[in-house]
C-alpha cells in the first residue's frame, strides 16, 4: 500500500504528538513492507528530502512571495502529489483535520482525516471562538474525505458537536506506541516530579504550579521538571515569562522548565521521575501519558475528555480535576504518600500498555481501514 501523509510535524523536523505518532505508524507501515510518505511545507529556503527508517520524507521550501501562504501550500502540495501520483499510485492521503481542505477533489487517491484535535475540537478548551477562515476551510476538508479515525472515542464524539463526519465510515483507532522500547536502566530520583508538553494554558501547567506549591509545603524538597516547547501569545509574549512574572519565587522555586529534549532523552527523564504529570484541560488521547505509563509510571492525568478512557484510576494511574490546583496537589500527595503502591501501578499500567497499544495491533487496525475504502 501506497500512503501519503500531510504533516509538517515530525520528529526530524519539530517536536509534537502528531509528530510522534507519524514516526510510530510509519516505520511500522515501511516494516511490514508499506511505502510511506510524509509531505508538507517547511521554514527553508530549499526543499528537504530525508529518510527515516524507510519512512521518506519531503519538506517543501517555504512560501518567499506575495501569494498567501494558504494558496501557496495548495499550489506546492498539490502538483507535488501530481508527481508522485504520476511515479507510484497513491492509496491513501491522509492528514489532520485541517489539512484536506487544500488538496484537490480530483485525486484519485482515498482521503482520509485522522483527528488529531482540530480548530473547532480544541476551541472550548481555549476559550476562544472560531475563526472563520480556519473553520471554513476545516468544514471543506471533511467534505473532502472518504473517511476518518478518531485516535479516542472522545475526540470522535467532541468533533461531532462541532462538524458533521456526512456519514461517511469513521473507527475509533488508538494512537500506537513503540512498546519495543526498552526501559532505560536509570535508579528513580524519588524527589522528581515530571510534566512534558507544550507550555501553554490548555495543557494545565498554570494550575501544576499552583499545586505544587501546595506540595511544596509538607514536601519542600521536592522538584518539578516541566519539559517542552514554549508557547507564544499573539503579540509574541511568552508564556513561561508570563508565568515568571504573574508568580512569586515562592511559586518556581524548585520548578526548572528545561525545554524540548530529542525522545530519547525524554524517555530517560520519564524512568528517572517519581511521578508524572499532565493537567491537560483538552486531549484527544494523551501521548505523553501512555510513553510514561509504558516506562512503569505512576500518571496523573485528567477526569475529563480522554482520561477515563485511558486510566483506569487507582490502579493503572489517577484522573484529576484539572481545573482545581487543590485536587491535583491532592493526588500527587497521595503518590509521594504512598511510594510503594506506585509500583504496583506503574506495573499494571505498562501491561496495559502493551496489551492496548501495541504498535503491530494498531497497525492491522488501520490497514483494515484503509483496505475497506480501497474496495
Amino acid at each position: 500500500m501506497h500512503i501519503v501523509f500531510l504533516s509538517h510535524e515530525y520528529p526530524l523536523w519539530s517536536p509534537g504528538g502528531a509528530g510522534t505518532f507519524l514516526q510510530t505508524f510509519g516505520r511500522t507501515l515501511a516494516e511490514n513492507g508499506h511505502q510511506v510518505l510524509i509531505l508538507g511545507v517547511g521554514k527553508s529556503d530549499q526543499e528537504e528530502l530525508l529518510d527515516d527508517k524507510g519512512v521518506q520524507l519531503i519538506r517543501l521550501k517555504k512560501n518567499t512571495s506575495n501569494v498567501p501562504n494558504f494558496m501557496y501550500n495548495a499550489l506546492v502540495i498539490n502538483k507535488r502529489l501530481k508527481e508522485i501520483e504520476a511515479d507510484h499510485k497513491i492509496d491513501i492521503i491522509e492528514s489532520a483535520e485541517l489539512g484536506l481542505g487544500i488538496i484537490s477533489r480530483k485525486h484519485p487517491a482515498k482521503k482520509v482525516i485522522r483527528l488529531h484535535g482540530g480548530h473547532h475540537f480544541f476551541a472550548e478548551a481555549e476559550k476562544r471562538g472560531i475563526n472563520w477562515r480556519k473553520g471554513l476551510l476545516e468544514k471543506r476538508s471533511f467534505n473532502k474525505a472518504d473517511g476518518f479515525i478518531a485516535v479516542s472515542n472522545y475526540v470522535k464524539e467532541h468533533t461531532a458537536k462541532y462538524l458533521s463526519y456526512h456519514g461517511k465510515p469513521v473507527a475509533v483507532i488508538n494512537y500506537p506506541i513503540d512498546t519495543d522500547l526498552e526501559e532505560p536502566n536509570v535508579k528513580v530520583d524519588c524527589d522528581r516530579i515530571l510534566f512534558a508538553g507544550t507550555v501553554c494554558e490548555k495543557k494545565g501547567v498554570r494550575e501544576l504550579i499552583e499545586a505544587f506549591k501546595i506540595v511544596r509545603e509538607r514536601y519542600p524538597e521536592k522538584h518539578l521538571d516541566i519539559f517542552g516547547r514554549d508557547w507564544f501569545f499573539p503579540d509574541g509574549r511568552s508564556y513561561i515569562e508570563m508565568l515568571k512574572h504573574r508568580y512569586d519565587e515562592t511559586y518556581l522555586e524548585n520548578v526548572t522548565f528545561h525545554g524540548s529534549i530529542p525522545r530519547e532523552e525524554l524517555n530517560k527523564r520519564y524512568a528517572e521521575a517519581a511521578l508524572c504529570v499532565f493537567p491537560s484541560h483538552m486531549e484527544t488521547q494523551g501521548l505523553v501519558t501512555l510513553e510514561a505509563m509504558l516506562l512503569k509510571k505512576a500518571v496523573i492525568f485528567s477526569e475529563y475528555g480522554p482520561g477515563p478512557e485511558t486510566i483506569d484510576h487507582g490502579k493503572t494511574g489517577f484522573l484529576c480535576d484539572v481545573y482545581k490546583p487543590e485536587d491535583i496537589a491532592q493526588k500527587i500527595l497521595w503518590c509521594l504518600d504512598n511510594p510503594e503502591a506506585l509500583e504496583e501501578i506503574g506495573e499494571t499500567a505498562r501491561q496495559q500498555v502493551l496489551a492496548k497499544y501495541n504498535k503491530n495491533t494498531i497497525l492491522e487496525k488501520n490497514l483494515k481501514f484503509y483496505q475497506s475504502l480501497l474496495t
